[in-house]
């Protein structure tokens, strides 16, 4: 058996370009739909929870305290544009292109062009129901960030990739 066969760790696939956190702190591949958490561009204590499905393309886009976007007009948003764009930066434009079904010609490889095919054909507006999982997601994974560091091993991380090289 392989050494990554016996153990608890998973692989980590690197992002294919550093993030900035800032804009985007979360951004998913999940649920059949990519989904994250923006940075509002006004207000530096609100963030939107913006999604869009797989397939369908059908998206939201709500503050954290449900208030649906402004921006919403019958196409997406600049937030849902954010998250496309940092999922791009995250996982690459193809393995985004191939979640969220779209056909992306190799010439057009990047985050504006992946954005214009998703809101082409008028998708419609998705359940802002989908917004709650996603930002509770969000707020467990910066409560992690609060914890004091130690060497001893967390139960509740055990499924978390190792940062070391796995043989």
């Amino acid at each position: 058996m392989t050494a990554w066969g016996t153990s608890s760790t998973a692989r980590v696939v690197p992002p294919a370009r550093p993030r900035k956190l800032a804009k985007v702190p979360f951004v998913e591949l999940a649920d059949g739909r990519l989904q994250g958490v923006v940075s509002s561009g006004s207000d530096v204590a609100r963030v939107y929870v913006s999604s869009v499905a797989a397939g369908s393309h059908a998206f939201t886009c709500s503050t954290n305290n449900n208030r649906p976007c402004g921006g919403l007009r019958g196409g997406l948003c600049n937030h849902i544009r954010t998250l496309i764009a940092e999922a791009v930066v995250q996982h690459g434009p193809e393995r985004v292109a191939r979640y969220l079904r779209v056909d992306l010609p190799a010439d057009e490889a990047d985050d504006t062009a992946l954005a214009d095919l998703v809101d082409r054909g008028n998708p419609p507006q998705g359940d802002a129901a989908t917004a709650a999982p996603v930002f509770s997601r969000f707020l467990r994974h910066l409560a992690y960030l609060e914890l004091t560091p130690v060497t001893a091993p967390l139960p509740e991380m055990h499924w978390f990739p190792a940062t070391r090289a796995v043989s």
